[in-house]
């Protein structure tokens, strides 16, 4: 395996809205907390990031000014999957350009594809040579699952460096790691299994519940790379409660109602997203103050 990006938590960080456009001095006040919170990196424009609903210049913008608030202090990937080949490579491109050091690629969704046509998708981009790719496996999003062999295919090339696996799915991701022979750093995209993940050999989580939480999250990461399973165990319990709450509607819904509570930006979706309802707020607000996050 080459250097990985990074190891422990790397937050999918949320992108603040205004009633009219981007909320940029919020964002870059949220990564500042984030790494001072202690996170290992940024992914800008994830899907917690709300990039279908962006124009190409306010990803830009979002992307900017993500790697330009973070200075050099943790590594920067952007969110460049879609489901159209050249126009991942356009975001590929200029992403680089930008300063990101890798990209976070969700396989094709609607149009989705073959597994065939998912090794010339990511090869395509791949080839390319614009950014280090961090593959990435949402099937409850994308109604497309990838299987083990054709990840393993995938790792063979040297663009290809890390996989992240937002399944839950153990006995799959088992297979995949043991296909791949340890080519590519795998990372959880699901907060509730941290810490199995990172027992079979990942590196880290890229997080939603680091939104919130972000210290909690990176103890959890960093006791398993301390390789301290009790206290892992005793905090990856603690936090199930919360990750349940954060998914009670669709992400970033609950993640964005959570900062709101912390007064950390205005609750601001873009349609269809929608803000949570009362009855669930309720529920998120209830595990939040449990954990301390608000009084």
């Amino acid at each position: 395996m080459s250097k990985p990006v990074f190891k422990g938590t790397a937050t999918a960080i949320v992108t603040p809205f205004t009633s009219t456009g981007l909320d940029l001095p919020a964002l870059k006040a949220l990564v500042d907390w984030q790494i001072e919170s202690g996170v290992s990196a940024l992914v800008a424009c994830g899907t917690t990031g709300e990039p279908s609903t962006m124009t190409d210049a306010e990803w830009e913008s979002v992307v900017s000014t993500v790697i330009e608030a973070a200075d050099g202090r943790v590594p920067i990937i952007a969110g460049t999957g879609g489901n159209n080949t050249r126009h991942v490579i356009q975001l590929a491109r200029r992403a680089k350009k930008l300063g990101a050091m890798a990209q976070l690629c969700v396989t094709p969704y609607y149009n989705k594809t073959t597994p065939q046509g998912l090794v010339a998708h990511y090869t395509a981009i791949a080839e390319d040579g614009s950014l280090p790719i961090i593959l990435y496996n949402v099937p409850g999003r994308t109604g497309l699952n990838m299987q083990p062999e054709t990840v393993a295919e995938l790792s063979s090339h040297p663009q290809i460096v890390g996989m992240k696996e937002a399944s839950a799915d153990m006995i799959r991701l088992a297979d995949m790691m043991r296909l791949c022979e340890g080519r590519i750093a795998f990372y959880s995209g699901s907060d509730e299994v941290i810490m199995p993940l990172m027992a079979l050999g990942g590196l880290g989580v890229i997080s939603v519940l680091s939104n919130v939480a972000p210290k909690a999250t990176v103890a959890l990461t960093n006791a398993m790379l301390a390789e301290d399973f009790k206290q892992a165990a005793k905090l990856q319990l603690q936090l199930m409660p919360l990750i349940h709450a954060l998914f009670l509607e669709v992400n970033p819904i609950p993640a964005k109602a959570g900062l709101a509570m912390m007064g950390k930006l205005e609750d601001i979706l873009r349609l269809p997203l929608v803000s949570m309802s009362d009855k669930n707020r309720a529920i998120l607000r209830n595990e939040m103050s449990k954990l301390g996050l608000i009084s």
